[in-house]
């Protein structure tokens, strides 16, 4: 399906930035867009709709966007705004609150209310890039009251539910041209329920979410747990239930709708590492079991195994079908 772009640079230079402040404006309703260099503009905007929610990647050189009173009395779509500002700066103004977002952070606004907001490239960054998903308010399982709180606010994705939330977004967008017919309102759905998961978690009322959301939320937070400890041995649905104050029967029901196990899924993740490792020309001078053991297998012999049952080769036959010979054999396995 992949991302349905628009590019101004496939326009005549007099009519780039016309189409642009009417593309805008099809989106997040009337808005006044403006730029001190009309004649230089150039953007392009990457949509993927997601049934109930739409996301739109942005690049675009300097410009201000107001949506006014009387613009937002004109015509309201009535969704909010979830900004993951990917390059360049956002300054963003609503509600009464400022921010300034740099790449990283994340940031609400609402078609509700009047805001401002700036946004500006730099000669070591380019133009200003940004991944926003748009969210229609009456899908939010959360009073306007509550999200409203967090309008204009910079919340750097760093880590925790932001992280989680961030590293979604940009990966449905990554994936895009892979999704069959049919994912875009399950894709949605789990979107929706991440923004309100995140929303909910920085508003201080997680406690309120409904259980498909915090079922969600949980799931996310254990794939995240799972990636970051893979070269950890030990790591097991023990541990895994344990860091996260369940139980092993828990964490096995939540992975009941999956294709795989938990088990499976530290072992696949594991086995990806390492086939990727092994085509590494940086880490061809290093030993397959010191490869294996970097990702948590202790066992060379199991890990040979479990290797060619799913590559249908042993771990040295996979890294010489991708990379020249190591002199001395280094490599070798």
């Amino acid at each position: 399906m992949g991302l349905v772009v628009y590019d101004t640079a496939r326009l005549p230079r007099e009519d780039r930035f016309a189409w642009w402040h009417e593309a805008v404006g099809q989106g997040a309703g009337p808005t006044d867009v403006t730029s001190e260099d009309r004649a230089g503009f150039t953007g392009s905007m990457g949509v993927l709709d997601l049934g109930p929610a739409r996301i739109a990647v942005l690049s675009y050189t300097a410009l201000r966007s107001r949506r006014t009173a009387r613009l937002v009395r004109r015509s309201d779509p009535e969704t909010y705004e979830l900004t993951l500002l990917l390059g360049g700066t956002l300054g963003l103004s609503q509600s009464r609150r400022e921010t300034l977002l740099r790449p990283g952070d994340l940031s609400l606004w609402s078609s509700s209310l009047p805001y401002d907001s700036r946004a500006a490239g730099g000669p070591d960054t380019g133009p200003a890039r940004a991944l926003v998903l748009h969210l229609p308010r009456a899908l939010l399982p959360l009073p306007a009251s509550t999200a409203d709180r967090l309008l204009a606010t910079g919340i750097p994705s760093a880590d925790g539910v932001a992280a989680i939330l961030a590293r979604h977004l940009v990966s449905v967008v990554r994936e895009a041209e892979f999704l069959a017919a049919g994912d875009e309102e399950h894709l949605g759905l789990i979107t929706c329920d991440l923004a309100t998961a995140f929303l909910a978690h920085h508003a201080d009322t997680a406690d309120r979410l409904p259980p498909h959301s915090r079922h969600r939320l949980l799931l996310e937070r254990i794939d995240l747990f799972i990636e970051h400890n893979l070269a950890d041995p030990g790591l097991s649905p023990p541990v895994i239930a344990a860091r996260h104050h369940i139980s092993v029967r828990l964490l096995h029901r939540l992975f009941a709708d999956r294709e795989e196990t938990v088990s499976r899924r530290i072992r696949r993740l594991r086995l990806e590492r390492c086939a990727a490792d092994l085509a590494d020309p940086l880490l061809a001078s290093s030993p397959v079991h010191e490869v294996a053991g970097r990702w948590g297998f202790t066992d060379a012999a199991a890990f040979s195994r479990a290797f060619r049952a799913v590559r249908g080769m042993a771990p040295g036959e996979h890294r010489r079908a991708h990379l020249p010979p190591v002199r001395g054999g280094a490599g070798a396995g």
